[in-house]
């Protein structure tokens, strides 16, 4: 036990418990980003499907998914990380021997970078090539309703539908 009085040792184990919490919140919001990363590949697959159903490339859009699930991991792996950290420096608060470590923050720091520029390239993917109309567009005509509630059939009517038109 140290010579610190009983409030200062409170203090110190109060905001120890709340750069815990922000450890948790940090994980769950790389959580849900990569949910809703993940879900934009699906997105993303719909409209170029609908664009171009020759030119779906799974390989392209299976980066969307690669990339969720590292957002998800990594929030997964910071949970661990930060009920250690949180134990190893509660032990040093009651041992009065507190040195801080910045290897979780330089790592989170890496990580979450590092994943937000693999990200840019999803941007890229929405672009249609040769002036073809874009996904966005399909979004405004009012198929969005409809690929949620039957996507197969929406889908090969519109392709029997743009196979009809003259060029």
């Amino acid at each position: 036990m140290t010579g610190k009085p009983p409030l200062d040792r409170q203090r110190e184990h109060q905001a120890n418990e709340r750069t815990f919490l922000a450890w948790i919140r940090t994980a769950l919001a790389m959580i849900g980003i990569g949910l809703a990363i993940a879900r934009f590949g699906l997105f993303l697959r719909q409209s170029q499907y609908l664009n171009n159903p020759e030119a779906v490339s799974m390989s392209a859009l299976g980066t969307s998914e690669i990339l969720g699930l590292g957002f998800i991991l990594t929030g997964l792996i910071l949970i661990p990380l930060a009920i250690l950290n949180y134990g190893r420096i509660s032990e040093q608060i009651e041992t009065g021997n507190y040195t801080p470590n910045p290897l979780m923050v330089w790592l989170t720091a890496g990580l979450v970078m590092g994943l937000g520029v693999l990200s840019i390239p999803l941007l890229l993917l929405n672009r249609s090539p040769n002036g073809q109309q874009s996904p966005a567009s399909y979004w405004r005509e009012g198929i969005r309703v409809s690929l949620l509630e039957k996507p197969l059939e929406v889908l090969e009517e519109l392709k029997r539908g743009r196979n009809d038109k003259p060029s």
